[in-house]
């Protein structure tokens, strides 16, 4: 597979808390959303690449049943808005909220 984010394949994501790892995902989702918003297709699309990336290298470090099931479900709803049809009813504004949250405590623990 060919990475964008190389460094944290190569095993630096597994050093990341989980509230890191979905910060840096929600970093990835916001940009594109704001890709989206800005009408720039091509960017959001690299964007919404590079946060299934990390989502699956989060998946792949994700130890318990509980955790893998919250991300598989997450990944789903955002392949769904992204390029999906939206069954889940998923909007901008709650995609940011969702990983406003993750983005609070990893601040809060620096």
């Amino acid at each position: 597979m060919n990475y964008q984010h190389k460094d944290l394949a190569s095993g630096r994501w597994k050093t990341l808390s989980f509230v890191e790892q979905m910060a840096n995902i929600g970093s990835e989702v916001e940009r594109a959303l704001n890709w989206r918003t800005k009408n720039n297709a091509s960017y959001s699309q690299q964007a919404f690449e590079r946060s299934l990336e990390l989502i699956d290298l989060t998946l792949d470090s994700a130890g318990s049943f509980c955790r893998l099931k919250e991300i598989t479900r997450m990944r789903e709803a955002i392949v769904d808005y992204f390029i999906g049809t939206n069954q889940f009813m998923s909007s901008e504004s709650s995609w940011r909220k969702y990983f406003s949250y993750f983005t609070y405590a990893a601040r809060k623990n620096f």
